[in-house]
């Protein structure tokens, strides 16, 4: 099963991300500021990967208010990763499932690669199979890859600040 959204017409400025690293568990976690009240689900949707790796989605009345790296996959280091070109804008929202609609905790196994650029200031994942997409815009830092039938296939992370490192 994959996780299938919504797409609404834009309200206004996208929300602003706020980054944050957890130094002792190598945990991301991108959150939004001022994200506009909807319906839908809410609680976590938790994307497993076969080699143990987790994103988890934050959602809260259909909307998405962060996604956190908890267990990360192998990443690729690539020279430089950029960010596909056109991208729209869009309200984007989880539904409830119409089967199980008070539902507060969804977990969905699919393959997780994960890629970033040399720097780690962007960094991508890819849910399941390449195929075709478009890529809109969820946070001012943050895309998500929707495949033809407006399921989640990828997320990327924008301007992410270094991992903390500790004196010596």
């Amino acid at each position: 099963m994959q996780i299938a959204v919504q797409l609404e017409p834009p309200t206004g400025i996208p929300p602003v991300v706020e980054y944050r690293w957890d130094a002792d568990t190598d945990i991301l976690t991108a959150h939004f500021r001022n994200v506009p009240t909807g319906a839908g689900l809410s609680g976590t949707v938790e994307l497993e990967g076969a080699d143990g790796s987790w994103l988890v989605l934050d959602v809260n009345a259909g909307r998405i208010q962060g996604v956190e790296v908890a267990v990360w996959p192998d990443v690729r280091k690539l020279r430089t990763l950029v960010p596909p070109a056109h991208v729209e804008d869009a309200n984007i929202v989880v539904p409830a499932r119409r089967s199980q609609p008070n539902v507060a905790s969804l977990e969905v196994e699919i393959p997780l690669v994960a890629e970033s650029d040399e720097a780690e200031r962007v960094i991508h994942f890819r849910l399941g199979a390449e195929r075709a997409m478009k890529t809109v815009r969820l946070g001012q830092d943050l895309l998500l890859d929707l495949d033809a039938h407006s399921r989640i296939a990828g997320v990327w992370f924008l301007n992410v600040p270094p991992f903390p490192v500790e004196p010596s």
